[in-house]
C-alpha cells in the first residue's frame, strides 16, 4: 500500500499556528512505525513537475528522467482508447498582467461553465486544427488535445504554474514554436469573444489564454494503470495552492482520520507499507518493514512527531 501525499507542507503555510493546532493521531502513529528511507528534492532549477507527480510517474513505471509525464494519454489509456497518439491536456485560463510578469490565475477561480468553455472551445477550433491538433471537449477546464506536435513536447504541470510567472514556464522547445504563435492567436481571438463580454460584464476573470500540460506519448510497453496499491490524495490541494491555513488544517484531519488511517491499519495488518509526505519542491519516502528489537525499543520513546516530519518538508 502506497499513500503519495500532494501539498502535505507548503511554502505558503509555514508560520507556528499553522502547526500549534494540528493534531494528526493517526500520522503520529504511522510515523512511529515507519523510517524514512527517500527524500527527492528538487535541484536549483525547479523540474517542470511536482515531486509528488514524478513520485506517482515512478510508481507506473515510467523513465524517472523524462520531462515529459504524458497525462492525457495514460487518462485515455483508463478510458480504453489505445495508447499510440501523442496527447496533451489543454486548460482555459485566466493571465494577470502586470508590469513586468505574466501570472497564472487559478483556473478553478474562473467558475466556468460548461457552455462557456464549449463556445470558446468552438470558436477556437479553426486555429487549433490548421496546427493539427484535434481537440475534443472533456469538462470545462479539461480539453483533449491529440497530435503529432505533442510527441516530445515537455510541458510545465498546471499545479507548477498556478500563481507563477508564466514566462518561467513556458516550452523552450522547438517543438514549441507553433504553440507560442496559437497562444498569441488565441489571446487575440479571444479577447473580443461574447463568453468573455459577458463575464466582464458580470466582473468575472476574463479567459484570455490556455495552458497545455500532461503532454507526451506514453512508453510502449510498461503498465497502462497505477498498481492498484497506489494513492494519490488531493485532499490538501486548493488550501494549499490558495494559502488557506484554516481550510488545509482541516483538510488534514480529515485526510489523517481517513486514508492516513487506512494506511496505518495496513502496516499494523501486514507489516509493510509506504507513506510519501510532498510539499511543492521535496518529497519524503517512508517505509514500513522489519526492525531489529532494539529499533522498534528507540521509536517507540523518541516517536516523530507530524509537525516536524512535515515542517521537514521546507525547510531547506
Amino acid at each position: 500500500m502506497n499513500l503519495i501525499i500532494p501539498y502535505a507542507a507548503s511554502q505558503a503555510l509555514n508560520g507556528s499556528e499553522i502547526w500549534a493546532g494540528l493534531q494528526l493521531p493517526n500520522l503520529q502513529a504511522l510515523l512511529s512505525l515507519m523510517q524514512r528511507q527517500h527524500v527527492l528534492q528538487d535541484p536549483e532549477k525547479a523540474p517542470l513537475h511536482l515531486p509528488h507527480e514524478r513520485l506517482h510517474a515512478q510508481a507506473l513505471g515510467w523513465p524517472t528522467a523524462a520531462t515529459a509525464l504524458p497525462w492525457a494519454a495514460w487518462h485515455q489509456t483508463q478510458q480504453g482508447h489505445p495508447r499510440h497518439a501523442s496527447q496533451a491536456w489543454m486548460t482555459p485560463c485566466h493571465w494577470q498582467v502586470g508590469m513586468d510578469q505574466v501570472v497564472m490565475a487559478d483556473p478553478e477561480h474562473l467558475r466556468l461553465s460548461d457552455p462557456e468553455s464549449q463556445q470558446l472551445l468552438q470558436a477556437m477550433q479553426p486555429f487549433l486544427q490548421e496546427d493539427g491538433l484535434q481537440v475534443t471537449w472533456h469538462s470545462a477546464l479539461l480539453w483533449h488535445a491529440q497530435g503529432s506536435m505533442l510527441a516530445d513536447l515537455p510541458t510545465a504541470s498546471l499545479d507548477r504554474v498556478i500563481g507563477q510567472n508564466v514566462k518561467d514556464w513556458m516550452p523552450d522547445h522547438p517543438a514549441a514554436r507553433p504553440l507560442q504563435r496559437l497562444q498569441s492567436e488565441m489571446q487575440m481571438l479571444l479577447y473580443n469573444h461574447p463568453v468573455n463580454d459577458a463575464r466582464d460584464a458580470r466582473r468575472q476573470h476574463t479567459v484570455n489564454a490556455f495552458w497545455l500540460h500532461g503532454a507526451g506519448t506514453l512508453p510502449a510497453t510498461g503498465p497502462v494503470s497505477a498498481p492498484p496499491s497506489v494513492t494519490v490524495s488531493t485532499a490538501l490541494r486548493s488550501a494549499a495552492l490558495h494559502g488557506q491555513a484554516q481550510a488545509w488544517q482541516q483538510a488534514w484531519q480529515q485526510l489523517d482520520a481517513m486514508a492516513v488511517a487506512d494506511l496505518l491499519q495496513h502496516v499494523k495488518t501486514t507489516g509493510q507499507g509506504t507513506l510519501n509526505l510532498c510539499s511543492e519542491h521535496t518529497a519524503h519516502t517512508y517505509m514500513a518493514g522489519p526492525a531489529a528489537w532494539h529499533q522498534r525499543i528507540t521509536r517507540l520513546f523518541n516517536k516523530p512527531s507530524p509537525a516536524a516530519a512535515l515542517q521537514a518538508l521546507i525547510a531547506s
